[in-house]
């Protein structure tokens, strides 16, 4: 945001010094990145009145001119500007003067024709950068009037730095307020007498948009001159704020913008036909703006409409069809609300950047259009004439709400900032920021105003409270007293034990966005309850990750195409997803691999990774917890078939579903262009890394019994099925159940596969007798076949 020095002290009166005044405004979050003084060395300069010009006789482009100086006499300067010409009033620089570029005013023949000073540009008097011709003053100004007088100054045009929840400061009334809070000033108060139509003329507005557009208002003026000249004040301070004037409509919209902060735009009358209205664009819509530019449209853009013919993009820029020019008589002026949420992002998807777009992204002041209609109509009139219409105006109450109140506590301000303010100080600084401040028991209750979209909660207002006082002022201290020491818990594996774990296995921890392409989520086929952000960094990024595995795989592909061709890497984090009660958010483990399962070595075979690597790493993190796994087979979009599995923890009977081990499809690899084979597992954290406590008991001093036995059984049994059979059959006897023989082939039939386990017996209060051990195995035998079909392997 730029803006005139001078423009800012009308708001605001203070005694501050311009340094002091740049030094403020950085010191309250105002960052100030530019300060350029203007009209600081004009001394000798005057207004110059054009009395005769007549071609110089041996140059085609330059003029003589006879110019009136006022109480210096009649002088003869040698001009070259192509605007010359009787009549005007122009800086002169008189004989002596310097000008800012260090340029010094001497008596000069040029071509023959002597010249007694110099008529000035503006970049020749180092206030702007137009070096196009004369500068042209107001034609009232008197001849031999110092120029300072006649422009205004001296001046500084300032530049601040706005983040994006000042929007309110996007106009010269909203950076007084933080002006008059920091000096303890106060504003100077900006009342618009409305202007009395003169005649009923007036377009109908229709809103269709809902919340997008909940209040439009416009008028009608006839008998404008369009042509006329922007006042010379108002182009300066135009100039100043870094907008270069147009003509008279285009200016005044601007000025009251800077101002005000609302932004507006004046259609052509003879191009509208009324009604006007404001609605969704549809698929397949056009409009040529006012740039030139041919746009292509869709639902997501928001347009002005006449008679439902678009005529301007909505808190964008205006069409082509409908503008003002210099042959204008009646225009229609609109000043309009638009929510942020319908404009953010459009203007970029154009490759447009306006002021307008820029200020209804951050949030307008909803309760602006009117006040800015009629300040906007007097200052046309004075400069250009007309009758006024009647302000027509359409809202959407149900959708324009009040700013709610606010519980400022003093014992809270106290305890955030480390500091006590006075009552009285911070009672000062709410109501210089325009707020509304009443006083209770606890503090104060304070109604931020409708421009101050940035102020919704108790902190807010400290952090207003703390910017204002000072932040110089708070004191630097040690926090007093002992901070409270956390106890790990002993009934779950800590975060970083499992990081630790993962990394003593080879793999290195990625940390990646929470949030990822909707396309990408897509070709997982993930997007199931996905959340998508309301204002995203950029497209990539618009909605919450589902799974840890497509930003890790991600980082895969990208270290796999720069020639790592073992890649081993882990994340812990949240995934997200919409539910029925609003949104939840889980925190899980997953790792993938790539490459050879083991590092280049010299000793046996290389051979890929493999599905039972992976289910391996998170076998041992579960060990971590004293947790058994047990996996079954599965299927996803996004694994090989025959190549997945579910996971899961199974404790004295009970199984829960953790997670998944998987090796991806070879049609996801192709998508994400990855030539090699990939292996992932992912899992969730809290049933992972709980951990059962440790209890005390007797150990037997009996003697353990051991029967190994083998099984036939189906292709499709697992042993998780298998192990939990043999429990329920065995019993309290049963300390221990191993696995260790899986076959298949020669002497198997088709179709099963022999499993042979160890079946570990004991008793805490005697030694067993054959007898109980072959009632165990009866048992387990019996109840494997009745099951599960199983038979003893001959």
């Amino acid at each position: 945001m730029k803006f005139s020095e001078n423009w800012l002290r009308q708001h605001i009166p203070t005694a501050a010094s311009r340094d002091q005044l740049v030094a403020t405004l950085t010191a309250i979050g105002l960052e100030v990145e530019e300060v350029t003084a203007l009209g600081e060395s004009l001394d000798g300069v005057v207004a110059g009145r054009i009395i005769k010009a007549s071609p110089h006789p041996e140059a085609d482009r330059l003029q003589i001119c006879e110019v009136d100086a006022g109480a210096a006499g009649t002088v003869q300067i040698v001009c070259g500007a192509p605007n010359a010409r009787a009549g005007l009033v122009a800086p002169l620089a008189t004989v002596g003067a310097v000008l800012p570029g260090g340029m010094k005013i001497k008596p000069a023949k040029l071509r023959g024709v002597e010249s007694f000073g110099m008529l000035c540009s503006a970049r020749e008097l180092g206030i702007d950068s137009d070096g196009s011709g004369l500068l042209e003053l107001p034609a009232d100004a008197a001849a031999g009037q110092p120029v300072v007088e006649v422009l205004g100054l001296p001046d500084a045009s300032i530049e601040i730095k706005l983040t994006p929840n000042r929007a309110d400061c996007f106009g010269i009334r909203g950076i007084a307020f933080d002006v008059a809070a920091a000096t303890g000033g106060a504003v100077v108060p900006f009342e618009v007498e409305p202007v009395a139509p003169a005649n009923d003329a007036a377009l109908a507005i229709e809103l269709s948009a809902g919340v997008d557009a909940p209040r439009y208002c416009g008028r009608v003026i006839q008998g404008v001159d369009a042509a006329a000249a922007t006042p010379a004040w108002m182009a300066e301070r135009l100039r100043r704020s870094g907008v270069r004037p147009v003509s008279l409509l285009v200016d005044v919209t601007q000025y009251v913008m800077l101002e005000l902060g609302q932004p507006m735009h004046a259609f052509d009358r003879a191009a509208l036909s009324g009604p006007v209205g404001v609605r969704r664009a549809r698929a397949g819509e056009s409009l040529k703006l006012l740039d030139g530019r041919e746009v292509a449209l869709d639902e997501q853009f928001l347009l002005v409409t006449d008679a439902d013919r678009p005529v301007a993009l909505a808190g964008i820029m205006g069409g082509f069809d409908t503008r003002v020019t210099g042959e204008s008589r009646d225009i229609f002026l609109e000043a309009a609300h638009f929510a942020p949420a319908a404009i953010a992002g459009r203007s970029r998807r154009l490759g447009l950047h306006t002021d307008a777009a820029h200020r209804f992204e951050r949030g307008v002041d909803p309760r602006l259009p009117r006040e800015a209609i009629e300040y906007a109509t007097r200052l046309i009139m004075e400069a250009a004439g007309g009758l006024p219409g009647p302000v027509v105006e359409t809202e959407l109450a149900e959708h324009l709400s009040a700013p709610a109140p606010i519980l400022l506590r003093r014992a809270r301000v106290a305890r955030v900032l480390g500091m006590t303010i006075a009552d009285a100080d911070i009672s000062r600084i709410l109501g210089a920021l325009g707020l509304a401040v009443e006083t209770n028991a606890d503090g104060w209750l304070v109604t931020p105003p409708s421009r101050r979209f940035d102020l919704a909660i108790e902190e807010d207002l400290i952090e207003e409270v703390a910017r204002i006082h000072g932040y110089d002022a708070i004191p630097v201290q040690l926090p007093a007293g002992a901070a409270p020491l956390q106890v790990p818990s002993e009934t779950r594996v800590g975060e970083g034990t499992a990081r630790r774990h993962l990394a003593s296995r080879g793999f290195l921890e990625t940390i990646n966005y929470a949030f990822v392409d909707s396309a990408l989520l897509a070709d997982w086929g993930l997007e199931k309850g996905v959340v998508p952000l309301a204002n995203p960094l950029s497209a990539e990024l618009g909605v919450m990750r589902t799974s840890l595995l497509p930003g890790l795989v991600a980082a895969l592909g990208r270290n796999a195409a720069r020639q790592q061709s073992r890649v081993r890497l882990f994340e812990l984090g949240n995934v997200f997803a919409r539910t029925a009660d609003g949104f939840s958010h889980v925190p899980r483990v997953a790792a993938v691999a790539s490459g050879t399962a083991r590092g280049e070595q010299w000793d046996g075979d290389e051979r890929s990774v493999g599905f039972h690597d992976l289910l391996g790493d998170l076998s041992s993190l579960a060990a971590l917890a004293r947790a058994e796994l047990e996996c079954r087979p599965a299927q996803a979009p996004w694994a090989h078939p025959g190549r997945c599995a579910e996971v899961f923890r199974v404790d004295g009977g009970q199984e829960v579903r953790i997670g998944w081990v998987a090796e991806l499809h070879p049609r996801l690899l192709k998508a994400l262009e990855i030539d090699t084979g990939v292996v992932v597992f992912e899992a969730d954290l809290v049933p992972l890394l709980a951990r059962p406590l440790p209890k005390a008991g007797n150990r037997s001093k009996y003697p353990s019994v051991r029967r190994d036995l083998a099984f036939v059984v189906p292709q499709a049994v697992s042993w998780g099925q298998l192990a939990g059979c043999v429990r329920g059959a065995a019993g309290s006897i049963l300390r221990d159940l191993v696995l260790f023989d899986v076959y298949q082939g020669k002497g198997v039939e088709t179709g099963c596969k022999s499993l042979a386990m160890g079946l570990i017996l004991q008793e805490e209060s005697r030694t067993l007798t054959d007898a109980d051990v072959d009632a165990v195995v009866a048992s387990v035998t019996a109840a494997l076949q009745r099951e599960h079909g199983a038979t003893i392997r001959g």
